[in-house]
């Protein structure tokens, strides 16, 4: 009997997956089961001997998607060691369309809302890409496409992640514990030391002592003042090949089937200003107009220029119609976004959900757009190659 494929696995049920889990939380939150809820959201839960005393939602967006920025770490270099990133003529043109996709919605956003200093602080919010939520919709709606137009994605959305974990490092860090943050990286250098003894021997014992190592070194980035996802990040950088191949294998199904939905839940969980659409935030407009329309223009635009300058003995260029496909996916902000909003707006609830419901609005006309073009143009090739046989 054949097995079935895991479908946690897989593009397509993941993206459909965020997209309910983030639909439920902004459900939750303006019915009457808003304030059992919050409250639960909001209940401390202390390490003893430690400084981490955490709500629960702050365990899921500090703690849990440590673990997905693990995962992300880990496929970026294998991109950037061997796959579509690992020499400068491959990663030249995805990384002008990359430049294009940050700077255009950068200047958008500040256009709309940086006249304001209580809202200019939002600007790295529609910089990103989600990756599982691009290739999902790709996946369910590009049948036909040329694999190029994936590869081209993959590559952009990896370098939109790069970009966004700088953001998160760099610019929501104040205040730094240089003894803590020094240790951090001590315990980034023994797991890296382990990963290695691990890759020559697999003993179990050796395995266990990384996950202790991580959550430790978790821990300490917490305590320096540096967002905890970062560890992840510097964890699955620096994981020897074998074993990291091994770790985001055993942990895709459960990034992609439970922490990833209750990060969306979460970060969903807003309740709807009652204001007229007059009175919404700039951050809100900005963030809405940013998504979909700068980075389908930043994008394309960039994207069509680095095909045009691209080197001697590069790829064919591909047809703007597949960059603009692109593009529109790349609108798509939703996780990182997510995260952002609550980093930019940390001190402002009422602007930081009007925010979130920017990011959920801008990205799910970029989801409608990107199902429209991507369609149109897999139904293009599809005819293509009718007329060619």
């Amino acid at each position: 009997m054949r097995i079935s494929p895991n479908p946690l696995r897989g593009q397509q049920f993941p993206a459909v997956l965020l997209l309910v889990a983030a639909g439920l939380g902004l459900l939750f939150a303006n019915l009457p089961t808003h304030d059992g809820l919050a409250a639960f959201l909001d209940f401390h839960i202390a390490v003893p001997g430690t400084d981490l005393d955490l709500s629960i939602s702050h365990w899921v967006s500090d703690g849990l998607l440590a673990v997905f920025f693990l995962m992300v770490a880990i496929e970026l270099r294998h991109e950037l060691t061997h796959g579509e990133l690992d020499s400068p003529r491959k990663a030249l043109q995805p990384a002008i369309a990359a430049a294009g996709g940050v700077l255009i919605p950068i200047a958008v956003y500040l256009l709309i809302a940086g006249g304001d200093s209580s809202t200019s602080s939002g600007w790295p919010i529609p910089t990103a890409t989600d990756i599982a939520f691009a290739l999902g919709v790709l996946a369910m709606f590009g049948r036909g496409l040329p694999s190029t137009v994936r590869v081209f994605l993959l590559a952009l959305a990896i370098l939109d992640d790069i970009i966004g974990i700088i953001f998160i490092a760099v610019v929501f860090t104040d205040d730094v514990q240089w003894l803590q943050l020094g240790l951090a990286i001590v315990g980034v250098a023994v797991f890296w030391l382990l990963s290695r003894l691990l890759h020559a021997k697999g003993h179990t014992i050796i395995a266990v002592a990384m996950v202790i190592v991580g959550l430790v070194t978790w821990g300490l980035m917490y305590s320096s003042g540096i967002h905890a996802t970062i560890a992840g990040v510097l964890l699955g950088l620096v994981m020897a090949p074998v074993p990291a191949g091994r770790t985001r294998h055993a942990l895709e199904p459960t990034v992609n089937g439970a922490i990833l939905p209750i990060f969306a839940f979460v970060a969903a969980f807003v309740v709807i200003p009652e204001l007229s659409i007059s009175e919404l935030s700039p951050a809100f407009w900005a963030i809405v107009v940013a998504l979909p329309v700068g980075k389908i223009i930043g994008i394309s635009l960039f994207g069509w220029i680095a095909m045009r300058i691209r080197p001697k003995g590069a790829d064919p260029a591909l047809p703007f119609g597949d960059i603009l496909a692109a593009g529109a996916l790349g609108g798509i902000g939703f996780t990182v976004s997510l995260l952002l909003s609550n980093l930019a707006f940390d001190g402002d609830p009422g602007i930081r959900d009007q925010a979130i419901l920017g990011v959920l609005v801008g990205s799910l006309i970029a989801l409608v757009l990107s199902m429209i073009i991507v369609s149109a143009r897999a139904r293009f090739y599809r005819r293509t190659a009718a007329v060619s046989s």
